[in-house]
């Protein structure tokens, strides 16, 4: 679900597929919401909502090391 690009952790599933995103999120353990403005999905715990996404022309990545 996960691949590294230049030193980044970069989802690599479906963009639009919300329940394996939030699987992500569940599986990782370090989910911290994003700020109230940042939030984009009406879940809760996923990786879309997280404070560690990164957006990237292709989807998100994540910067929590």
């Amino acid at each position: 679900m996960w691949i590294h690009i230049d030193g980044a952790k970069t989802f690599n599933g479906n963009i639009e597929d919300e329940d394996l995103i939030a699987k992500a999120a569940e599986e990782c353990g370090m989910f911290a919401q994003d700020a109230e403005d940042e939030l984009v999905s009406d879940r809760l715990v996923t990786c879309l909502n997280c404070r560690y996404r990164r957006w990237t022309a292709s989807g998100f990545s994540c910067q929590n090391k």
